[in-house]
């Protein structure tokens, strides 16, 4: 909990990316506060992997073990709350959260995440994360040679069927309607014994987030046992906006090799900023984050 409103560095959220930053900015003797909501973008995800030292285990108890050891540096302080204001000031920025609490900060760190959008399909968002996947290389080697679907179309769904037949050679392109694939890609499927279908979809049927079939519009079914898409996202906070933080075409905060965002003095890692969507990634982009704010603020103080 706080001890007083004045920090070097304030962390917007508190998952892998963000304790990681603090952690760096923590053992550089910088007055930390991090802030976190307490919503990470994969609670639902049963067991986390490839992360060395790691794999296997549930991103909740990452998270959990990870705050235990930045709580350890008495350099950092944490506040749980959702920030809802952030501005610019003379001496660096200002935030406030939902209760009303107000910190200043000469650097600001957005480890803000993202937020998935869901399709319209009854059960998808139940097994998000548990059976319908995004990353073959977090989730992959577990449904291995199994029955597998791809929810996508298109130049998405050709590149996304091309890489999934490395784990499985039971393999479905569902295009939920019209096909939008060109022939080259159809036949190029083909060759590799993908299926493409075009019915649409009207449901999930699951049990415990573990997907068993899709129920198609006409009353047919096909049995599942993992089912991968990319869904469009959105900027799991409205600060980076609110900052000026430009935005690239992707939706990702833009940001250059140090972390920094467009608006000079903010930072941003993780999952806000990068497609590369893993734990491992969030944490290096984290400590990379803490490094780099610790250098500019000693260019600037030295």
């Amino acid at each position: 909990m706080k001890t007083n409103n004045q920090y070097d560095v304030i962390i917007i959220g508190g998952s892998y990316s963000g304790l990681a930053a603090g952690m760096a900015l923590g053992r550089a003797l910088r007055k930390i506060l991090i802030i976190d909501s307490g919503n990470p973008c994969n609670k639902q995800t049963p067991y986390s992997h490839n992360f060395l030292t790691n794999d296997g285990k549930t991103p909740k108890e990452i998270a959990s073990l990870a705050r235990q050891q930045v709580q350890m540096y008495d350099t950092i302080e944490f506040f749980d709350g959702l920030v809802t204001i952030g501005i610019k000031t003379e001496d660096g920025f200002e935030v406030q959260v939902q209760t009303g609490e107000k910190f200043s900060t000469k650097k600001l760190v957005l480890a803000t995440g993202i937020k998935d959008v869901m399709p319209d399909i009854p059960g998808f968002a139940e097994c998000w994360g548990i059976s319908v996947l995004h990353c073959p290389y977090c989730h992959g080697y577990e449904v291995r040679h199994q029955k597998t679907g791809i929810l996508a179309n298109g130049d998405a769904g050709f590149e996304l069927a091309s890489l999934i037949s490395n784990w499985t050679n039971d393999l479905t392109l569902y295009t939920n309607g019209k096909s939008t694939l060109t022939e080259q890609q159809r036949a190029k499927l083909q060759k590799h014994s993908i299926n493409v279908t075009e019915t649409e979809i009207v449901r999930l049927e699951y049990k415990s987030g573990y997907i068993e079939n899709i129920i198609f519009k006409n009353g047919k079914k096909a049995p599942l046992k993992a089912l991968y898409a990319r869904l469009p996202f959105v900027q799991h906070s409205t600060i980076p906006q609110s900052l000026g933080c430009e935005i690239t075409p992707e939706g990702y905060i833009k940001i250059d090799a140090s972390q920094r965002t467009t608006i000079r003095g903010v930072f941003a890692c993780g999952d806000n900023s990068t497609r590369m969507r893993t734990v491992a990634n969030a944490v290096s982009m984290g400590t990379t984050t803490g490094l780099m704010v610790n250098k500019e603020l000693i260019e600037e103080e030295f």
